[in-house]
């Protein structure tokens, strides 16, 4: 281990194994460790009993959830947007030949105590619940615009320029009510909260516009698609990315100690008295406590059920999304469902995972909106963390911190995390202009 190294990463999270596959095939010498003796760090994918033992201390499973090694339950479930930048990365380090994607079902919206739907085009809008008749027509006005949009062609802009004119003055050109701004901002556009609308609007309209591609790219319903056997394939797949471009892997390493020079900046990471050297140092939050400071808490329900969500259309694989508005709350709350259609359960099972960002002092019971959509549950387990966020200058001390993962159930504020950390490591931009049918050869069988 006494070697000099270009980069160490500690932490075999997702964004840790994303960030160390690239900075291999860019051909910098990587070393990465890892104090767990499993990858994933956070983000890991557990069966029945690794989970039993992580939340109930040792009990056994319930007998009738069947056998413990059929599940894959990960930890930081999050579906893949069809055409979105984390499958652009997978293709352009090649880590697809290593999955085996399938679409997702649904994509639904919570209001009023119901689930609907995500309507993504003019033709859907016409067909959706959600609106009223004129309001019908006028969503379908702002979704044709929408696709029709162009950045460099200033014929389809409609007079507006979205780097400067707000999200809800585009929205108030196309008359549309609040109801209908609020699907569109949280189950299409997925921002988080309501910030959006007073922000230019060129980032609201381009997440629709990927919403809708995506969507249409496999014809299903719903515009994201996840991994078959689950997340836990995607870090070995970078680790065996970074392997084949001459990176080493070292797990079950205790301590991982940082080290600095006299100016502050990394010179290397010492673990059981060996030092290896490097002028850089990605990892997560938890390998530099004195780097990060708490910006929120996560609480989830982690739930087992026999069935699949009611009024989802029997879906086995949906995201329901609960704009913040929808429940008085300043975030907005997630529903994850995922089976045996996607290998992570036995067939006739259902996990899922209802999450939100803590805004009281009874994070448990602020998930009883999402829970009551879910039907009978089997057996739940009620989960809890913090979220950190970097606080140092990586430009002074060299040390690349990544953020916790946040309540979401896709991975678009994730892999923004990591593009943006890629660009501070190497001072460039990703390339990720790709042929996006590289990941679509395992869709569907």
């Amino acid at each position: 281990m006494d070697e000099e190294y270009d980069v160490i990463v500690l932490g075999t999270g997702l964004k840790e194994c994303i960030l160390s596959g690239l900075l291999s095939v860019d051909r910098l010498k990587v070393l990465h460790m890892d104090r767990n003796d499993y990858y994933g760090g956070a983000a890991a994918s557990l069966n029945l009993n690794q989970l039993w033992q992580k939340f109930k201390g040792g009990e056994k499973p319930p007998a009738f959830l069947g056998s413990s090694k059929e599940y894959n339950v990960d930890m930081v479930p999050k579906f893949m947007m069809a055409n979105g930048a984390l499958v652009r990365v997978l293709i352009h380090t090649d880590v697809t030949k290593y999955l085996l994607f399938k679409a997702v079902d649904g994509s639904y919206v919570y209001k009023q105590g119901k689930v609907y739907k995500v309507p993504a085009n003019d033709v859907e809008a016409l067909k959706s619940p959600l609106m009223g008749l004129f309001e019908k027509r006028r969503a379908r006005k702002f979704f044709i615009f929408v696709q029709n949009y162009e950045e460099e062609d200033a014929k389809t802009h409609e007079g507006m320029d979205l780097r400067t004119v707000t999200t809800k003055e585009v929205f108030d050109k196309f008359g549309l009510d609040a109801n209908t701004i609020d699907f569109i901002g949280h189950s299409l556009a997925l921002h988080r909260d309501d910030r959006f609308l007073s922000e230019p609007a060129l980032d609201s309209v381009k997440r629709v516009k990927l919403y809708a591609e995506s969507m249409a790219r496999f014809q299903g319903g719903s515009p994201y698609i996840y991994p078959l056997y689950g997340l836990g394939e995607l870090p070995q797949g970078f680790a065996r990315l970074s392997a084949v471009y001459g990176g080493t892997y070292m797990l079950a390493k205790p301590e991982c100690k940082v080290e600095f020079d006299e100016m502050g900046q990394v010179r290397g990471v010492t673990s059981e008295g060996e030092t290896a050297k490097a002028k850089k140092v990605v990892c997560d939050p938890s390998y530099l406590p004195n780097k990060v400071k708490k910006v929120g808490k996560v609480v989830r329900a982690i739930c087992f059920m026999s069935h699949p969500i009611p009024n989802t259309g029997d879906s086995d694989s949906v995201q329901i999304i609960l704009p913040q508005k929808q429940l008085g709350r300043r975030s907005d709350m997630y529903v994850f469902c995922c089976s045996h259609s996607h290998n992570v359960a036995p067939k006739g099972k259902y996990i899922a995972f209802v999450s939100a960002e803590v805004e009281t002092e009874n994070p448990e019971a602020e998930l009883e909106p999402g829970l009551a959509l879910l039907g009978h549950v089997d057996e739940k387990i009620i989960d809890m963390y913090d979220m950190y966020e970097p606080v140092n200058d990586s430009s002074l001390d060299n040390c690349f911190i990544s953020k916790s993962y946040d309540p979401t159930t896709h991975f678009e504020t994730t892999v923004q995390d990591v593009l943006s950390m890629y660009t501070k490591i190497t001072g460039k931009n990703l390339d990720l202009s790709v042929d996006l049918s590289a990941a679509s050869a395992a869709e569907e069988e």
